[in-house]
């Protein structure tokens, strides 16, 4: 899930600044999960998991991640809502001045859990849309009547007072609806529409054969640019670093600077943010740059949070760009975009070289262009 935010300064070519720069963690809180999605990631179902940690070790980490910042707890899955603690955590995260959301299938939702979910502190959630159709989304979810619930839980979060999201995972399966679903996340009152590239883990290792090419991936994230100002919702991309690029060159060939006030939050973050300012921690206590890119980074049964993210040898790679290879890494847009380094290690097993699925041609020396 990914929320609008307020950000520190994007850091500059080279080793960036990255005091005070955590903004954003994901913490899959459970593995359970009540759906079977294809794209799955964690490749989830209803368990039970060893291992995931009780309600006293999660507000001890939630007290680690606050020491560090006030960043964004995303409370992640599988499926949070299968955990019984869960409203108990974020009203611990937000008493600590952590900014709480939730990421969930939407399927579960209930008046009284929605009623919990405001209560708790819980400021936003998300809720993933793969398909404008109940045939197109049931046939991602793998359980009949997906598309149904997720609407009827949507709906219940709008009556509640509740802000929410929708997001969209794109592969060729959905690739033709996309517009569909945006029209369908304003129908619906959303407050923002975030677009999801597949990442091939987890059970989309089997789904290759579903990304989009570079020029389809191109063409999209082009097409969302041009409805921002078109749309009343946010939009946003995500594991879609190009969109950062293209931000840019739109930017420059109408004579804009990409400034607060003209891009809002779009002109102070940059596409990949894994380890830099944003990372995912596991049910079991593992921390990584990302949910997709699964490097053991650190292991919260051994160190602190606080260790973790700032001596982290991954991260510390991630934070410098130097480090980058192939085109990414004399790409004059490498400080906005960065490339998925997910992607990036599923395709070769690196993670510090080029985006597989970038169609641009760097054309002068990296982190020369405003």
């Amino acid at each position: 899930m990914s929320i609008p935010q307020t950000n520190p300064p994007l850091p500059g070519h080279g080793k960036p600044d990255t005091r005070d720069a955590l903004r954003l963690v994901a913490w899959e809180v459970t593995r359970k999960c009540n759906l079977n999605c294809v794209h799955c990631r964690a490749g989830s179902d209803r368990g039970p998991y060893p291992g995931e940690l009780d309600t006293q070790k999660c507000v001890d980490i939630l007290a680690q991640i606050r020491s560090v910042g006030q960043p964004i707890v995303i409370l992640t899955g599988g499926e949070p809502l299968m955990r019984e603690d869960l409203f108990d955590l974020a009203r611990e995260g937000t008493d600590m001045g952590l900014r709480m959301v939730m990421a969930t299938n939407g399927t579960l939702l209930t008046p009284r859990l929605v009623k919990q979910t405001k209560a708790s502190g819980i400021q936003r959630v998300s809720i993933s849309l793969d398909g404008a159709h109940r045939d197109s989304h049931d046939q991602f979810r793998k359980v009949p009547g997906a598309f149904q619930k997720s609407l009827a839980g949507i709906h219940r979060l709008r009556d509640g007072g509740v802000e929410f999201q929708i997001n969209t995972t794109v592969t060729r399966h959905n690739l033709q609806e996309i517009e569909e679903i945006l029209n369908l996340a304003i129908s619906l009152g959303a407050t923002a529409h975030h677009l999801f590239l597949l990442v091939p883990t987890g059970r989309a290792k089997e789904m290759t054969n579903q990304e989009i090419e570079a020029i389809q991936y191109e063409r999209l994230l082009r097409w969302f640019y041009s409805m921002r100002d078109q749309t009343p919702l946010h939009l946003k991309a995500t594991c879609a670093p190009h969109y950062y690029r293209i931000l840019r060159q739109e930017a420059q060939k109408r004579g804009e600077t990409v400034d607060f006030t003209t891009y809002g939050l779009d002109a102070v973050t940059r596409g990949c943010l894994g380890g830099t300012a944003f990372c995912f921690i596991s049910n079991t206590e593992i921390v990584q740059p990302c949910g997709y890119l699964e490097l053991n980074c650190g292991d919260l049964t051994r160190s602190s949070f606080q260790s973790v993210w700032a001596h982290s040898e991954v991260f510390g790679r991630l934070r410098d760009f130097e480090n980058y290879k192939g085109k990414c890494g004399r790409c004059e847009y490498l400080r906005y975009c960065g490339g998925c380094r997910a992607r990036a290690f599923a395709a070769t097993g690196d993670y510090l070289t080029e985006e597989p699925l970038c169609a641009y041609q760097p054309g002068s020396k990296k982190g020369l262009t405003p």
